[in-house]
């Protein structure tokens, strides 16, 4: 029989590091934008993906069969400070850069038309194995794209023209606060 504390010493050896399953990019931004709803800072929500049904058995509530309807835009918008606000969240493993085939070509041509129409547009990027998330406008991402033939943006772009958004506890992910620094003069409403 295995007596308990060896048990215990495997099982503490062998076990998965879970601490921050689930704290997602996407699931910091939610949690960001409820209490931004709940404190009346800002109203913006996640866009749905809009999809074409198929087939569905109604009896069992169960889609069979759906199809994309026309390629979205961009995750999330919504109105801060009498301003519409339109961006785009991603993740990468990478270290060193993040892939631009992260993003569609129609997302940043969305991005680049709301932003000149005055809108406050930008992209969120999360460096999972770095725990660093930077805030980069859409002004600093069009620079990029028109002055470099590279298909990944470095690091280091993000760390000299973005703005890095540090974890709090809430929210977790405060881009409000990027926001009121770079487009408002410091200065929250």
């Amino acid at each position: 029989m295995i007596s308990k504390n060896i048990l215990l010493q495997f099982n503490n050896k062998n076990k998965t590091n879970f601490s921050n399953r689930g704290m997602n990019l996407e699931n910091d931004i939610n949690l960001a934008n409820e209490y931004y709803r709940i404190n009346d800072i800002a109203y913006i929500y996640k866009k749905p993906t809009p999809i074409k049904l198929v087939d569905v058995d109604y009896k069992l509530g169960k889609i069979k069969e759906a199809y994309f309807k026309t390629p979205s835009t961009t995750d999330y918008n919504g109105i801060y400070n009498g301003k519409y606000v339109d961006f785009e969240a991603k993740e990468t493993n990478s270290k060193t850069s993040f892939a631009l085939s992260n993003i569609h070509k129609h997302q940043i041509d969305h991005l680049i038309n709301v932003s000149n129409k005055g809108a406050i547009s930008f992209i969120i990027v999360r460096f999972n194995k770095l725990n660093e998330n930077y805030f980069l406008s859409t002004e600093n991402l069009k620079e990029f794209i028109k002055n470099n033939k590279r298909k990944s943006i470095p690091i280091d772009f993000f760390r000299r023209y973005g703005t890095m958004i540090k974890i709090k506890y809430s929210p977790r992910i405060d881009y409000i606060e990027v926001i009121n620094n770079l487009y408002f003069g410091g200065n929250k409403s």
